[in-house]
């Protein structure tokens, strides 16, 4: 199987492109790589674009970016995804260093977008903003979360890394704890949008530039339980949710366990369902306000 290696960009539609794209540049700390009547690209670093701004009626996320692997045949692959009754489109020259793609939606009508990357645009990162390393993933609230896990399972080739009860999963496709959350409620839409910085201090001052330019915690700093990794959630002009996260859990394939922790609890961690418990979602103790839910 062909499985994605990589989230490589996320497409969002908002009625007020640019004044996202100022955020993006100015706070985040993103690279506007490419702007025109329908599209604005911003990237991190290496690939041109790690997210899409187009114009639309609401906000919300409406296409996910996914590699795979240089060697392999996207045609292949376009074949296995056929293969489980899914219609595809084969797409060329549809976005700035993609000459080809395949596209097809996953059950809660979100499209794929899979390609080999052909080239790379290799900027620097930024010297204003936040800057993170990367976009690190994004969650969604789905009305049926195990037929959507097991879309992203048999069709992208991802894995599960844990669950919190039968409600929420969290999957891979890389060494990464995770790439996609899902979380069961009565509504499909997006839920957050996560960017990897390197460590506390950046989170830190990271939180201290959103307060100075106006950007308020809605939770965090904290350390969830699920990821182990650190977190601190606010909200962006287009209403979106965006955390800022770091130190996340390291799968060691091979072995089947998390790269240990000291801040584990087990020993080794291995992927598991955890309890609908408060240490599951932050071992340091607050939890979520019910705004993370809107």
């Amino acid at each position: 199987m062909i499985s994605v290696k990589k989230i490589a960009h996320a497409v969002y539609e908002m009625p007020d492109v640019d004044k996202q794209t100022e955020y993006y540049t100015e706070v985040i700390g993103l690279t506007l790589t490419d702007k025109g009547k329908d599209a604005a690209y911003l990237a991190s670093t290496v690939d041109h674009h790690s997210v899409v701004l187009r114009k639309g009626a609401q906000a919300r996320c409406v296409r996910l970016g996914f590699q795979i692997g240089p060697e392999e045949d996207l045609g292949v692959f376009e074949k296995q995804v056929q293969g489980q009754g899914i219609k595809t489109e084969r797409r060329k020259d549809a976005e700035p260093t993609i000459s080809d793609m395949v596209t097809f939606e996953d059950p809660k009508g979100t499209v794929m977008e899979v390609f080999r990357r052909d080239a790379f645009s290799g900027q620097r990162f930024p010297t204003k903003g936040i800057v993170p390393h990367k976009l690190g993933h994004v969650a969604f609230f789905v009305t049926d979360v195990k037929r959507v896990t097991k879309f992203y399972c048999d069709v992208l080739g991802f894995r599960e890394s844990d669950w919190m009860g039968d409600f929420f999963s969290f999957l891979r496709c890389g060494r990464d704890h995770h790439t996609i959350n899902l979380m069961q409620i009565d509504a499909n839409r997006h839920f957050h949008t996560a960017f990897e910085l390197r460590d506390w201090s950046h989170l830190q001052t990271a939180c201290d530039f959103l307060s100075l330019n106006g950007y308020k915690l809605l939770w965090g700093p904290g350390r969830h339980g699920i990821g182990h990794n650190l977190f601190a959630y606010h909200r962006a002009p287009n209403g979106l949710i965006t955390e800022l996260f770091a130190e996340l859990d390291q799968v060691n394939e091979e072995l089947g366990y998390f790269e240990p922790r000291p801040w584990h609890r087990d020993r080794p961690q291995k992927p598991k369902v955890w309890p609908k418990d408060p240490s599951a979602a932050n071992l340091w103790g607050v939890m979520p306000p019910d705004e993370m839910m809107r």
